[in-house]
């Protein structure tokens, strides 16, 4: 992995200079690789990002961190924490149901996704043949319709950086191939902050996935459907191919996606509970400042023990996982904090009535091979849940439902009460579902 890590020698000595002396077995290491060797993200009185600081061989990441904060011009200090994903394995046609065939060749049934995609029919209604009902989706039909009749399909006009593992976006060389389902001029420029150049190329799968979820392309007979689908995809390379990703990289993430037009940054993973992720507030509070939607998973149980950084940062949509069913996931962490549920699949939480449990199908890599795609039957979890809310998010900033002309903060607190306001409760405490299921189709009627 290649990196630009900043040694400030001034900072290295202040922590040597404050610091107790070193126990005989100290080494630095992070336990169960929870923070980088040797790294603290510090943020000086007057400089207007953090740097990231090699500590000196012998003393404890943690102990240096807490030595900087004791100094007056230390605004933070910090370890560099690890953030992982949060998944739990990892125009429409005359008819109004789009035409994608549920096939990468095109060789399904035209409308075959509505037998995949169960999260985005209508959740009421009186069912038919070619659209289906299901408890647990959040109506994009109904939404698409309402954008068709403002003029802006699909979220045009709107960019959504998908802060991940990169996604398959492009074709270069023997090594990567762009996903069937995608074209290329649904992207933006972006840029790979774990190996440091222009080519946030996927090899993972989770970030691909993600990105087909939010805009995936939709009434191009093949494959299946994305909510935004003509919003600008902004691939932005901040976790690398285990799904890691470092709080360094990410904060630099969100300032690109910020400074390069985003309107929506989605953050499909999570830091350890109360991990102090300092640098990366920042750059959420600037986002806020200059009205980019930030939206990100709450953390997976098994993975996470609570409702987890970043959803847990300034102005952060924070979002949990509903099932098929319209129930609680049971992988779905419960806890304050919490502002929506939106599909994540997968098992229902104890009590639920519905025991069913199919995942978020979606197009990308098949095992992180490069060069093949597929619809894999195992995506579940809080991760899949925030792709649903930025992508509906742009979906209500294109809509034309807000109030014309709002400042930049009042922007991305109309999008968050929108939402909130729309959804559908299930009948679970706001600790556990927030303000309810997330209603695409309400969202952005003008009417409502």
């Amino acid at each position: 992995m290649s990196r630009r890590l900043t040694t400030l020698a001034a900072l290295a000595l202040l922590a040597v200079a404050t610091l107790p002396a070193p126990a005989p077995a100290a080494t630095g290491l992070s336990p169960a690789r929870e923070f980088i060797p040797r790294q603290v993200v510090v943020k000086l009185e007057g400089q207007r990002i953090a740097r990231t600081v090699r500590v000196p061989a012998g003393l404890g990441v943690r102990r240096t961190a807490r030595a900087l904060r004791r100094n007056p011009r230390v605004v933070y200090a910090a370890p560099n924490y690890i953030a992982t994903a949060s998944a739990r394995s990892p125009l429409l046609s005359a008819s109004g149901v789009p035409n994608d065939s549920g096939q990468l060749d095109g060789t399904g049934t035209p409308g075959g996704w509505v037998s995949l995609q169960w999260n985005f029919l209508p959740w009421e209604g009186a069912a038919t043949p070619l659209l289906p009902v299901s408890p647990g989706g959040i109506d994009a039909i109904g939404a698409w319709q309402n954008l068709i009749a403002v003029g802006h399909p699909g979220a045009a006009g709107t960019v959504i950086a998908v802060l991940d593992t990169g996604v398959a976006y492009r074709t270069k060389g023997k090594r990567f191939l762009r996903s069937p389902d995608f074209t290329s001029g649904q992207f933006v420029k972006g840029y790979d902050f774990v190996a440091g150049d222009s080519l946030p190329l996927d090899e993972n799968g989770h970030g691909t996935h993600i990105a087909g979820t939010i805009a995936e392309k939709t009434n191009n007979g093949i494959g299946l459907a994305g909510l935004a689908y003509r919003a600008k995809l902004m691939p932005v390379r901040v976790l690398d191919r285990h799904g890691a990703g470092e709080a360094d990289d990410i904060a630099r993430g969100i300032r690109f996606a910020v400074d390069n037009g985003a309107d929506v940054i989605n953050m499909s993973f999570n830091f350890g509970c109360g991990k102090r992720v300092p640098g990366i507030n920042d750059e959420l509070r600037r986002a806020y400042r200059k009205g980019v939607v930030t939206v990100a998973s709450i953390g997976n149980l098994g993975a996470e023990t609570c409702v987890s950084p970043p959803s847990t940062g300034p102005r952060v949509i924070a979002v949990g996982g509903a099932t098929e069913g319209g129930c609680l996931g049971s992988y779905s962490l419960t806890g304050k904090g919490i502002d929506l549920l939106a599909p994540g699949g997968g098992v229902p939480a104890p009590g639920c009535p519905s025991v069913w449990s199919r995942p978020i199908y979606q197009v990308t890599l098949k095992a992180g091979d490069t060069r093949r795609f597929g619809e894999p039957a195992n995506y579940v979890g809080t991760s899949m849940a925030a792709a649903h809310v930025s992508g509906l998010a742009a979906m209500v900033l294109a809509s034309g439902v807000l109030k014309p002309k709002q400042t930049p903060r009042a922007k991305v607190d109309g999008v968050t009460r929108r939402l909130r306001t729309t959804a559908r409760d299930l009948g679970q405490p706001a600790t556990k579902q927030g303000a309810g299921l997330v209603d695409a189709a309400a969202a952005t009627d003008p009417a409502l």
